[in-house]
């Protein structure tokens, strides 16, 4: 029988209960999962991106459904930092959700970054920063990580106006070399690197001649994408000595352990919230016997286990 605590699970400094977290931008501020999610069971959650300003997002059409995946240009909707400390912190702290936050912020330019950091400095309630440097439907927001020069620049200056806070820098697929940016986030001083954000893409109304997306373009997340984030997650722990959050397309229990074993130290759960709220907490559940199937003991024995037993044919 595997312990509770053999699920627990560290990115760098955050210490996080089991590895399975919810996503950014697909469960609110957790509030309006309540009832329907037991949230003590939850390995952290990553509450709706923030902005140093209120921002009112895209023209609709916001959404679109395609092929194994959804398509979204909300346009980092929200009404601004203070506005989220003083409604949405003080519940997201209490003995109500009991779990870990991730606060996950976005900038227009770089100098916000450290400003938004250095506000939160010290709060309660807020267990790490994840800093959304790939958002790719908003104009500005995805440059911070598409240089390794640049990404390690931001992250340097958010450690350094927040130094008591764990860092997670959450990286755009939408590049050349990932690991080059990884290599950045990680040169910068980021505790762990968020991999990854979603994949641009379009959807067309062929008979009305335009995007269906009021922004034309937007990102697309969900099970199309898995294999292509669960090659940056192996590329990445190859390569740079980092912890990894596994992101994209996960939905069960096998997608945690393929993410898990090509090098991620968590997931983050995000789609599939949109149509399975329990989805987390149920593959949390599912966790031991599967760590059991494997043969190991507890998940810090599963990071990685692919690189350590198959080698590739020369």
């Amino acid at each position: 029988m595997i312990p509770p605590t053999a699920l627990s699970t560290k990115l760098g400094r955050l210490h996080l209960p089991n590895p399975v977290l919810v996503a950014s931008g697909t469960f609110g501020y957790a509030r309006e999962m309540a009832g329907l999610v037991d949230f003590k069971k939850l390995g952290g959650i990553v509450p709706k991106t923030v902005t140093l300003n209120p921002r009112p997002g895209n023209p609709p059409p916001r959404t679109a459904e395609t092929t194994s995946g959804l398509l979204n240009a909300i346009g980092l909707d929200n009404d601004g930092l203070e506005y989220f400390l003083q409604n949405h912190l003080p519940w997201l702290a209490s003995t109500e959700v009991a779990c870990p936050i991730v606060l996950n912020i976005a900038a227009k330019s770089a100098d916000e970054f450290p400003r938004m950091a250095a506000r939160v400095k010290g709060l309660p309630g807020i267990a790490a920063l994840e800093l959304n440097l790939s958002c790719p439907n908003v104009a500005g927001g995805i440059d911070f990580a598409t240089k390794p020069d640049l990404c390690r620049a931001v992250v340097a200056s958010a450690r350094d106006a927040c130094p008591d806070l764990p860092l997670l820098a959450k990286l755009t697929p939408n590049v050349t070399n990932i690991v080059e940016i990884a290599q950045g986030a990680a040169d910068g001083g980021c505790d762990a690197v968020s991999l990854v954000n979603t994949f641009l893409g379009i959807a067309i109304d062929w008979r009305r001649k335009k995007p269906i997306l009021g922004n034309g373009m937007g990102g697309l997340s969900g099970p199309a994408i898995k294999p292509l984030a669960l090659r940056c997650v192996w590329q990445v722990a190859r390569a740079v000595n980092i912890p990894i959050v596994g992101i994209g397309g996960i939905a069960t229990i096998d997608d945690v352990m393929e993410f898990m074993v090509a090098g991620a130290s968590a997931v983050q759960m995000g789609t599939v919230s949109f149509y399975d709220p329990t989805a987390a907490t149920r593959v949390i559940d599912q966790l031991p016997e599967a760590l059991a199937t494997l043969g190991v003991s507890s998940v810090a024995q599963a990071i990685g286990l692919v690189s350590k037993t198959w080698h590739p044919a020369i």
